[in-house]
């Protein structure tokens, strides 16, 4: 028996158009600021706005703290066995899943990408992203 699911949105899919909240939209969603990622990246002050300003619009409760830990906790408050998520290139993406995986069934919807490219981006700096994302999205 598979329980209604909760949603995690995460840094990669801050939009309405989510794959997880359009796939479960009565579906309880979860953002949560990593605390560890924000102090280890040294995201700035115009960053964690703009971020705060996406989650505004989504159907999210918010909360901080190790990811994991928090998608679990918000799993169990509501009585399910069962998260979705979009993917994310994140480097700690992986990990934050193997340890959700160890305790609920986990699926990561696949999100259409803005453009295509193979190439290494360095994600720490939107800046840096759009920098080589604005060759492919109006040429």
């Amino acid at each position: 028996m598979m329980n209604q699911p909760v949603v995690w949105v995460n840094g990669d899919c801050l939009s309405p158009y989510n794959p997880a909240l359009q796939e479960y939209p009565q579906a309880p969603a979860l953002w949560v600021w990593d605390d560890a990622l924000i102090a280890k990246w040294h995201i700035g002050l115009k960053r964690l706005t703009f971020i705060y300003e996406c989650l505004l619009e989504l159907p999210v409760e918010i909360r901080r703290g190790n990811v994991a830990a928090e998608v679990l906790a918000f799993a169990q408050e509501h009585n399910t066995n069962f998260v979705v998520t979009t993917d994310s290139p994140s480097p700690f993406f992986s990990d934050i899943c193997d340890q959700i995986e160890k305790s609920v069934k986990l699926e990561v919807l696949a999100v259409e990408p803005f453009f295509e490219y193979d190439g290494y981006i360095d994600l720490k700096r939107f800046s840096r992203y759009w920098k080589v994302a604005e060759k492919y999205v109006f040429e």
